[in-house]
């Protein structure tokens, strides 16, 4: 009974319709194009940085226009003359009409001013093919057995395909002349030179921080480790919200923050940045520990919390991939700029191949979220455990070799901060009350309460430094330490 369903329902979608389904292209159009650049090469001009040979339907085409570009890039002219040398010989060119071919479309060829046009036609044409070929997969896969990809996959991948056909559609893409990158950086000094601030990357919020790292750069993998309880989420959601909320007094619209929970859930994120908000502890907050004042100063922070152009996903077990693609459709609807992952160690890898190390899979994972962040040119910030061997040590303070499977990391990231307080070590070595340790202890745990230190310890843009920032452990807050001058 259940197959017989199966068969009425393939029957109902595959009606014909009166769509034509003719493939998309021109041949007179790419003719035309061929034609105009035999008659006058300053044509290739208007067409040559963004249409290649792969863009063309005929193969005869391809072939003449790849000879085209080889002969006027070699400054070269190219002619019929010219054509006939290079080409007499090669047999796909033979085989697909030769000479007299050639001599046709030197008969249809247009004006270069038009020249632009066609090849914009021939290459919307391409782009078409390419989207039914996606869509004909797509289809395929859909029915292939189930045994083979899941229908999570078959979504990601089409849905890769459609983002890459997008870029497709920038034609600035691909090798770029220096002169042209000179002036964008030229440009790019200028603009960071009549700032206000030392500021030039995308400001987190902590002022002192900001100075030392020049806010969070695009396309950099950006790494935020610890140990637990150093802060590590509580430092990922004040930037989120520091950088997402509403500016009162800025023009610019929203900037908007993709988080991705893979220990927390969305409800238990949005507590913290409640209690960051309305200053009340999140442990309060949690148990309903609360006065009605208490309770109406929440409500009065939700209403603020509401102007957040923040996107939560507490999905569990992504992989870079999945990742990938939803940061994707995220940047196309809503745009993007910036993504948090909260935290490294729980992203699956993209390789089936479990017997491989962790090691390798966490390469594999750090190299994939540095591409994400070249792709969509924003900053990427990753947090990340370190290993046990820190507790080992009498000196506490982060280092590189403390992150785990730390080789990857290391070599991929951008910027790499560690946070830490010693507070927290402090705490838990309290002697006995009455005593004079007691009393030295108790002048120590004064000056560094409520202390952090983020500590930079790579830096591709810069020196690595060390940053003082105050802490508030009960609303999870971290933000400028007053009066207090940055540690070198």
């Amino acid at each position: 009974m259940a197959s017989d369903q199966g068969k009425n329902l393939t029957n109902l979608v595959s009606k014909p319709t009166n769509i034509s389904r003719e493939v998309p292209l021109n041949l007179g159009a790419e003719q035309a194009l061929l034609g105009a650049i035999i008659s006058n090469n300053l044509a290739l001009e208007k067409v040559d940085n963004f249409l290649e040979p792969e863009h063309f339907s005929s193969k005869i085409n391809s072939i003449i226009y790849t000879t085209l570009r080889k002969l006027i890039n070699n400054d070269q002219v190219a002619d019929l003359n010219t054509l006939k040398v290079f080409l007499e010989n090669d047999e796909e060119f033979l085989n697909n009409g030769g000479l007299p071919y050639l001599l046709d479309i030197i008969d249809n060829s247009i004006s270069i001013i038009n020249s632009k046009q066609y090849g914009e036609l021939i290459y919307d044409l391409f782009l078409r093919r390419k989207l039914i070929d996606l869509g004909t997969n797509l289809i395929n896969e859909s029915y292939s057995n189930f045994n083979d990809k899941n229908s999570v996959e078959i979504i990601e991948k089409t849905e890769s395909g459609l983002f890459n056909l997008t870029n497709e559609g920038d034609f600035e893409r691909g090798p770029r002349n220096f002169d042209n990158i000179l002036v964008d950086t030229i440009n790019y000094a200028e603009k960071a030179f009549k700032k206000s601030s030392d500021v030039v990357g995308l400001k987190t919020g902590l002022s002192d921080f900001d100075k030392k790292i020049g806010g969070l750069h695009k396309s950099d993998l950006i790494i935020i480790a610890g140990r637990p309880s150093m802060g590590k989420t509580a430092f990922a959601t004040n930037i989120a919200s520091n950088i997402c909320q509403k500016k009162e007094n800025e023009k610019s619209s929203n900037r908007n923050v993709l988080f991705f929970s893979l220990e927390m859930s969305s409800e238990q994120l949005a507590t913290r940045l409640i209690s960051e908000i309305s200053k009340i502890s999140s442990e309060n907050i949690r148990t309903g520990n609360l006065s009605k004042k208490d309770f109406e100063n929440i409500i009065k922070s939700s209403e603020k919390l509401k102007s957040l152009s923040l996107f939560i996903d507490d999905s569990p077990a992504l992989t870079v991939s999945s990742i990938r693609s939803r940061a994707r459709r995220l940047k196309r609807k809503e745009g993007l700029d910036l993504l948090i992952l909260d935290y490294l160690q729980l992203i699956n890898s993209d390789s089936k191949n479990t017997s491989e190390n962790r090691v390798k899979e966490i390469s594999d994972i750090t190299r994939g979220l540095k591409a994400i962040a070249k792709e969509l040119n924003i900053p990427v910030i990753a947090l990340s455990q370190l290993s046990r061997k820190v507790e080992d040590r009498d000196e506490k303070r982060p280092q590189l070799a403390d992150l785990r499977e730390s080789g990857s990391i290391e070599q991929d990231a951008d910027l790499v901060v560690f946070l830490y307080r010693e507070e927290y070590y402090l705490a838990r070595t309290e002697p006995a009350e009455g005593t004079e340790k007691h009393v030295m202890w108790t002048s120590k745990m004064e000056k560094v309460h409520n202390i952090a230190e983020a500590i930079v310890a790579k830096h591709r843009h810069g020196p690595i430094s060390r940053v003082k920032l105050h802490f508030n452990a009960s609303n999870t807050k971290f933000s400028d330490l007053a009066d207090s001058p940055m540690v070198e």
